[in-house]
């Protein structure tokens, strides 16, 4: 069950801050694109990490191309979490693709064709 306590809060803000920047700095896998990391939600028994991510371009396929690339990338970044950080126990690192910015853009669209529509009938 992902919950979101006080400590759950601040290891999420600490692996969102180290992922990224290992994504950036040491990961080497080309199907990677350019990706951000948007959130990360931590079980309550800090076990698991739901690592989200958006790719700020490309199309559908070399967003799943970046997904598959840091699933296979997963095991490094936990063990250089674990190296980095101080915790007992170091969370499973899972990666989702991130679909708000995605849906923002696509109301932000649909609010402005609306928006052409109002003005156009004036």
């Amino acid at each position: 069950m992902i919950m979101q306590g006080r400590r759950a809060d601040r290891v999420s803000t600490l692996i969102q801050e180290e992922i990224s920047r290992l994504i950036l700095q040491s990961v080497k896998d080309p199907r990677i694109g350019f990706v951000a990391v948007t959130r990360v939600s931590v079980t309550d028994d800090l076990r698991q990490a739901v690592v989200y991510i958006a790719s700020i371009k490309g199309e559908e396929k070399q967003r799943q191309e970046s997904l598959i690339g840091l699933k296979r990338a997963a095991g490094f970044l936990r063990g250089e979490l674990g190296r980095r950080l101080t915790l007992r126990y170091v969370p499973e690192i899972l990666f989702s693709l991130d679909d708000s910015l995605e849906q923002e853009l696509h109301l932000d669209k649909l609010f402005r064709q609306i928006e052409a529509t109002g003005t156009k009938e004036q």
